[in-house]
């Protein structure tokens, strides 16, 4: 009896024994396997192999430009022309200007059309005249002036009378004497025409044929 009971607790120790040792390779195997990057069973991932995430990556979106278009007013000057005319309130060779020349002003209305604040279109929607220009006026004299009147006698010297080389109309007796109406500058004159019949002494005949102041 007791032998048998005795053999019966060596049978079962022998068989903890296996157990255990089984249970234990199956841990080492599960380690081994978890290392090396493979589930236990199955087959070990090629080397350079990268596992994917499954997970879906979400897109950054793109804003939206702004766009804006709006209305944008500008000025800017008309130059003024000049004229000139014929005035015959004005000598030959005077002139003035009678109306100030002023500039006018055009508007350009544009169409500006901007994206994300920065301009990229700029469209003429009208162009006016807001002001028209004004030309300056120049009148230019065209009246010829008169000429200026002959100069008087001059008296007779004290003493003189008329001078016996011409004969006609008297010819004072005087420092100098000159034709009436001429670039002389006296200061006696006499207007012609007047007859060389001695010396002349004031020379009155300028062309030599014996009248004087003839012209």
């Amino acid at each position: 009896m007791w032998e048998r009971i005795k053999g019966n607790t060596v049978a079962h120790s022998r068989i903890r024994t296996i157990v255990f040792g089984l249970a234990l390779a199956a841990t080492v195997l599960t380690t081994a396997s978890c290392a090396s990057g493979s589930p236990a069973g199955g087959a070990a991932e090629p080397a350079g192999f990268v596992a994917k995430s499954s997970a879906t990556p979400t897109a950054t979106p793109t804003p939206k430009p702004v766009i804006l278009v709006k209305t944008v007013d500008v000025s800017e000057p008309i130059p003024f022309g000049a004229v000139s005319v014929d005035d015959g309130n004005l000598d030959v060779g005077q002139s003035a200007i009678t109306t100030n020349g002023s500039n006018g002003t055009k508007t350009t209305t544009w169409a500006v059309t901007t994206v994300d604040g920065v301009e990229t279109v700029r469209t003429v929607v009208s162009s006016v005249m807001s002001v028209a220009p004004v030309d300056q006026v120049t009148s230019v004299g065209t009246r010829v002036p008169p000429p200026p009147p002959a100069p008087e006698p001059a008296p007779v010297a004290d003493g003189g009378g008329c001078d016996s080389n011409y004969s006609g109309p008297c010819v004072p007796i005087a420092s100098d004497v000159d034709c009436a109406g001429g670039s002389g500058n006296g200061p006696a004159y006499v207007s012609g025409p007047v007859y060389v019949v001695g010396s002349d002494i004031y020379d009155l005949d300028r062309d030599g044929d014996g009248v004087a102041c003839d012209k």
